[in-house]
């Protein structure tokens, strides 16, 4: 059972500071008030060693993919849909067919940080023939620092992971005090693989009293039909799920909105489209399976919540612009509107060059939808918050990602219905 997996609505619990600080290359010391400080070792992630994996063909490296999409993925670095960056040996790569030896930058190019290789045009390899890859690679690994009932600080090895490692679980009569994170090819620790926690849960305050929010409680409360619209890009899909029918974020929070509300009738329903925008769906034509007007406004919703990670490059400027004729639309039919903030996505891509002490979210696009909220009769479910703050908690956020990227598990999505939940006291 993972520490920040708390009832929504819980206050942050306190509890007595713990510090982790370095010993060694490999050692970490943790300071528990009440007792002496006591030093765990940290074993370094293991090298998996891959020889003769086969791949009946390679496509042609493109170069202006994704790193993840620029030629066949390594199967020992895969997460899903894509591949986890900073985990293959690129010194360790060699590719063949029988005794013959490929050549890299004549045969085939290789792609080192995502972990994909193609064929060259011009090359030795034949479109339609199989080769064989040898190669090292690293995988994930999340630690927890445990504190036994006896008072002796021990260190529980997680399981290793091409993407979303899981923490150990601690026992009856432990405490658990922190993680240390290990998210590739680490020489030795530092600062940034340490996350003590801080505090237990979210520190959930009152929402402020909002127009929309009061007009769907007194909905709620009478019983009355509600239908709600999840309107959003490939985190809203959730297909890449496990169990998407309760694991998306639309589903948790139907579900606790349900039970918060026995007499209402809720019916859920989501219009979602992977690798797109808001932009998107308003330049598609009539017919579309995702044409704005007929799909979204169509539906005729009494509540749209939208979430939009990839509108994250807007900014507040060009949101108040966009989002302003929506919100005109919405008007126009009667619609409630909750905008979610995003969650984090990978750190390079979020301009972030670690997970901890990133309590502020630096995307202009974050800003921008706080400030249209502010302005403007919408409600905000400030999701960004909430991933801003589980270093604190013990958790690097990139670890809740499927994909390596930006794809939420299922304890992720929680974070968004815990934000949309925090909105109904």
């Amino acid at each position: 059972m993972l520490i920040w997996f708390v009832a929504a609505g819980c206050a942050a619990l306190a509890q007595p500071a713990v510090t982790f600080t370095l010993a060694g290359d490999w050692e970490v010391r943790a300071g528990v008030p009440g007792l002496a400080d006591q030093t765990v070792r940290v074993a370094p992630l293991a090298m998996v060693q891959v020889t003769g994996e086969k791949y009946p063909s390679l496509p042609v490296f493109n170069p202006k993919a994704g790193g993840w999409l620029r030629g066949a993925q390594l199967n020992g670095v895969k997460a899903q849909e894509t591949t986890s960056p900073n985990l293959l040996d690129r010194s360790s790569f060699s590719l063949r067919a029988g005794p013959q030896l490929f050549q890299e930058g004549s045969d085939y190019a290789l792609d080192g940080d995502w972990g994909t290789v193609g064929r060259l045009e011009g090359g030795r390899i034949q479109p339609d023939q199989a080769v064989y890859a040898t190669y090292r690679h690293a995988r994930m690994r999340i630690d927890a620092v445990v504190l036994t009932a006896e008072g002796k600080v021990e260190l529980r090895q997680g399981e290793p992971r091409a993407a979303a490692p899981l923490i150990p679980t601690t026992g009856a009569g432990e405490r658990h005090l922190g993680n240390i994170y290990l998210p590739g090819v680490v020489e030795r620790l530092s600062a940034d693989h340490l996350f003590p926690i801080l505090e237990t849960s979210y520190p959930e305050t009152p929402a402020a009293p909002n127009p929309v929010i009061e007009r769907l409680i007194k909905r709620l409360e009478a019983g009355g039909p509600v239908r709600l619209l999840a309107w959003g890009d490939s985190v809203t899909d959730g297909r890449y799920l496990p169990d998407p029918a309760t694991e998306r974020w639309q589903e948790q929070f139907a579900a606790r909105l349900r039970a918060r509300y026995p007499k209402a009738r809720i019916e859920l329903l989501t219009q979602a489209w992977g690798g797109r925008n808001t932009g998107s769906y308003l330049a598609e034509p009539p017919g579309s399976v995702h044409n704005y007007r007929e799909t979204v406004l169509g539906v005729r919703p009494d509540v749209v919540i939208s979430e939009f990670v990839n509108d994250a490059r807007l900014d507040p400027a060009q949101v108040e612009e966009r989002y302003r004729k929506l919100l005109t639309d919405f008007q126009e039919i009667g619609a409630e509107w909750i905008l979610l903030t995003p969650h984090y996505v990978r750190p390079d891509w979020m301009n972030l060059t670690r997970e901890r002490d990133i309590d502020r979210d630096p995307r202009p696009y974050v800003q921008g939808l706080r400030q249209f909220a502010a302005k403007h009769p919408v409600a905000l479910a400030d999701a960004s918050l909430r991933y801003g703050r589980l270093w604190r908690q013990g958790v690097p956020y990139n670890a809740l990602m499927l994909n390596a990227i930006n794809h939420p598990d299922a304890r992720g999505m929680r974070l968004f219905a815990d934000a949309l939940m925090a909105l109904f006291p």
